[in-house]
């Protein structure tokens, strides 16, 4: 594989983790809100997917985001009857983000941005080295 069939696989993956933390950082950022009307809807997790992509152009294969989804899990319920969001029966809908789920997602989205800045980091050395051969 070559330096730049290397550093786009490694980018690709950059470019991922990166939204994925963007969107994880969201997540912890509204994990206290409510709705802005009585019944109505909380914010909603909402989580990256991604698949396997191949780059026709170097042969490599590296990470393609396909979407970032709601997540579909049931809101929590609070009685909190003083709420403005509070239903009729004084119960506020709260959003269905874990901060425990999002804090361990965000560490393995940290752990593979760094391992991917570990593999350009590694090619860059190595084309180096090959290069001081040369001379």
């Amino acid at each position: 594989m070559d330096l730049k069939t290397s550093i786009s696989v490694s980018a690709s993956g950059l470019r991922a983790q990166s939204l994925r933390m963007r969107v994880i950082a969201e997540n912890l950022a509204n994990q206290d809100s409510v709705a802005k009307t009585a019944g109505g809807d909380p914010y909603r997790r909402r989580v990256t997917t991604f698949q396997a992509e191949v780059d026709r152009a170097t042969g490599g294969n590296g990470v393609k985001i396909t979407g970032i989804d709601a997540d579909r899990t049931d809101f929590q319920k609070v009685y909190m009857p003083g709420s403005a969001a509070a239903d009729a029966q004084g119960y506020v809908l709260k959003p269905n983000v874990n901060a425990l789920l999002e804090t361990a997602d965000m560490k393995a989205a940290q752990r593979s941005y760094e391992a991917n800045l570990n593999a350009i980091d590694a090619a860059k050395s190595l084309t180096m080295r090959t290069i001081d051969l040369l001379k």
